[in-house]
């Protein structure tokens, strides 16, 4: 039998001032035979978390619409006028190319004008980074990307910016969620626009960004040689199809194949099972283009052209999906070596990365006496660093486990555009020494040691899912394991707990890191297992770390099939 507070809820927005459409959405789960999507779509009101919004698209508070997005931002717009008490304030906004994006802008900006706040709105789809560089060219106080980056077609949701660019962190986005909670109906909700407030970003503003992304060039010279060299680029429906080519032709690329199946935007994504660059299928017909042209890299981007993806040929001559911790290993090697070659190494740059992404970064940073700086996961604390150290130090780069990076520091989210032009330019550069991009990887695994990752993600559905995760969870707190696959706990670090436990001394120290659902597991061979919830859905993910030592380039593929060896162990052990 449904809880009586769920169909209370569900009489209660059947009662209020919605459209007929909903109404009768609503009355269909209230009569269907089964309630389960009665009862996902109203148990709870989604989530404001730390970043925005993100859910199922559909009618009811638990569901992305136009309601639950009003309110949202209605929330929004009220801690912009606490915390600007006064002034002007202004919001830039745009989308990408999900199912009801317009729709779901729209209403951001209608509500955002209706309460007296000034929109800067993208007359066109653009991606992720242009919204984070638009606030800071436009000096606005905050900023709304619409999308659900790489999620199923069924999602939806947005991102939340602030004054610096980069997605809101604290005390703002706690600050911004306590406001979002005090709306507590539709009616609480200025819906009364002011189009007078509305002010469109033209198409001039795209030269402005690459303007900035041809500066973060290391080799011009090498990629007027290479101009010819053969690039394939897939926005897999999304937002980056016209930009990521634009930006590769600022670096000079000129021989740029778009995948004409992916090119047009759709929220549909009808080509692939899931748009995200991470997986090899969303990728099959950008390698099939590869093989038509003799491509000699591979790119493509998410949705929202945040995430990057690169592919290329190995020593059998057969496209490789390289993985982000791969792509980001390759970008901080070449950056450093650019930086110290052209005695721009003065002690005053930095590296950041997340506590799941490979410790990789963090060696390579070391051997070259750069400081390195590790945070939660969420590029939004890597773009608190970087705020924290401007006007002292020079951030060089950072990035995520996810495919995500930032080169520079004019953009402060990840910037899938930018860092494909850095990858073409990488591959350029090696090929110029006789080298492959494999080649390069060993050079670096010789040197700083051979590391390989994986992840296991696990979806739970609905109430009964997010319970079965929380006493996962909890299981690991109160029933700390001391082998892991056979092998042995050394050090346990409860992020959650802020502590460290040394499980061979027994011993537990504090963690200097803000709290976070995340526990780590240091195994006594060098592997790392990292559990972390996902803050929006019912789903977990463990991300493996392993390591060895590459002795010499010939021993590539037999330490790789070693490594490998480890990882399925351990994913048996989580799956």
């Amino acid at each position: 039998m449904t809880d009586a507070s769920i169909i209370n809820k569900a009489q209660a927005w059947l009662s209020s001032n919605i459209d007929e459409k909903s109404k009768l959405e609503i009355k269909a789960l209230l009569d269907a035979p089964d309630d389960t999507e009665l009862i996902d779509s109203f148990y709870k009101d989604l989530e404001f978390g730390t970043g925005g919004l993100r859910g199922l698209m559909g009618v009811g508070s638990n569901r992305i619409n136009v309601y639950t997005i009003g309110m949202a931002t209605q929330g929004l717009a009220n801690y912009l006028k606490l915390s600007f008490p006064g002034e002007d304030i202004s919001l830039a906004i745009t989308h990408d190319s999900r199912i009801n994006n317009t729709l779901f802008a729209e209403t951001t900006a209608n509500v955002l004008t209706a309460n007296g706040i000034k929109v800067k709105y993208f007359k066109e789809m653009r991606p992720t980074p242009m919204l984070s560089f638009a606030i800071r060219h436009y000096g606005c106080k905050s900023g709304v990307m619409v999308t659900a980056s790489h999620n199923p077609k069924e999602y939806n949701g947005y991102k939340v910016y602030w004054d610096d660019g980069g997605q809101v962190v604290a005390p703002h986005d706690k600050n911004i969620i306590t406001e979002v909670l005090k709306i507590k109906s539709i009616d609480d909700v200025n819906w009364n626009k002011n189009d007078a407030l509305k002010e469109y970003i033209e198409e001039d503003f795209d030269l402005i960004y690459l303007n900035e992304v041809e500066k973060l060039s290391m080799s011009p010279q090498t990629n007027l040689v290479e101009k010819d060299m053969t690039i394939v680029f897939s926005p897999i429906h999304g937002a980056s199809g016209k930009m990521v080519p634009a930006a590769l032709n600022v670096f000079g690329f000129e021989n740029i194949h778009v995948v004409k199946e992916q090119i047009e935007p759709d929220g549909n994504f009808p080509t692939v099972k899931y748009p995200n660059p991470e997986e090899t299928e969303a990728l099959d017909l950008s390698i099939k283009l590869a093989k038509e042209v003799n491509a000699e890299l591979v790119l493509a981007c998410d949705p929202d052209g945040d995430r990057y993806a690169a592919v290329v040929k190995n020593e059998k001559n057969e496209y490789e999906l390289l993985n982000g911790n791969q792509t980001g290993a390759l970008i901080i090697y070449y950056l450093l070596s650019m930086y110290r070659e052209q005695g721009r190494l003065t002690g005053k740059q930095f590296t950041v990365s997340t506590i799941v992404t490979t410790g990789l970064l963090g060696e390579i940073s070391k051997g070259f006496d750069v400081p390195y700086y590790d945070v939660l996961t969420g590029f939004k604390n890597i773009a608190a660093v970087i705020l924290a150290n401007e006007g002292k130090k020079e951030f060089i780069a950072g990035g995520e486990e996810s495919y995500g990076f930032l080169v520079g520091d004019f953009v402060r989210d990840k910037d899938g555009v930018s860092a494909c032009a850095i990858v073409a330019e990488i591959m350029a550069y090696y090929k110029q020494k006789g080298m492959s991009i494999i080649d390069v990887l060993a050079e670096i695994y010789m040197s700083y040691g051979f590391y390989k990752e994986s992840l296991i993600s696990i979806t739970k559905k609905g109430k009964d899912g997010a319970e079965q995760i929380q006493q996962l969870m909890k299981g690991f707190r109160t029933n700390k394991p001391t082998s892991i696959n056979g092998i042995a706990v050394s050090k346990i670090v409860d992020v959650h707990e802020s502590k460290v436990y040394d499980m061979k001394a027994g011993t537990a120290s504090v963690l200097d890191l803000e709290k976070s659902n995340v526990i780590q597991f240091y195994l006594e061979d060098g592997s790392k297992i990292s559990a972390r919830p996902s803050g929006t859905e019912p789903k977990i993910k463990y991300y493996i770390s392993v390591n060895e030592k590459l002795p010499n380039r010939e021993a590539y593929r037999a330490t790789e099939a070693s490594l490998d060896a480890k990882i399925n162990a351990l994913k048996k052990f989580f799956e």
